[in-house]
């Protein structure tokens, strides 16, 4: 996954506190983020062409009011990283369910999560609080802002249901 590096730099920005505060890294790529409770229970969020509200790029993610706040966090991430990689498979929208997967390849799917992941949770970020002795998953996960499943995923730690 190549980012232009006007974009690493921005979002390497937001990784020097923890939680990442992705709602301001998204207006800071020119994204306009929104919450709606007029989503489907079966979609977590959207990204899109949005000429009326978008941000100064064109383009806004709307999220799940419903949702927890750790899922709408990962969500407005994911959407980022489609915009990130995939905005010329785009057209003007693209709509992903609640297990992430919309009218994209599972490729590109996967590399939007993998993106999502390396915003929400960078390994330095991860580090330096584990470096004062936190090794709970869930205090963790709790500082960064983001589901203890994620995090595990993100550490290789098995996933139990």
């Amino acid at each position: 996954m190549m980012l232009q590096p006007s974009a690493e730099k921005i979002i390497r920005k937001y990784q020097e506190t923890a939680p990442v505060d992705v709602i301001a890294l998204a207006h800071d790529l020119g994204i306009a983020v929104w919450q709606s409770d007029k989503l489907p229970k079966d979609v977590s969020g959207k990204l899109f062409l949005d000429s009326k509200n978008g941000g100064k790029s064109g383009w806004s993610i709307l999220v799940r009011d419903q949702d927890a706040p750790v899922r709408k966090r990962f969500t407005v991430a994911h959407e980022i990283g489609h915009f990130l990689l995939h905005r010329s498979d785009l057209g003007d929208g693209i709509t992903d369910d609640e297990f992430y997967r919309s009218g994209l390849s599972n490729v590109q799917e996967a590399q939007a999560n993998r993106l999502a992941a390396d915003i929400l949770m960078p390994y330095p970020l991860i580090n330096r609080i584990m470096a004062d002795g936190t090794r709970d998953i869930s205090v963790i996960a709790s500082k960064l802002g983001v589901s203890q499943a994620a995090l595990k995923i993100r550490l290789g730690i098995p996933v139990t249901a």
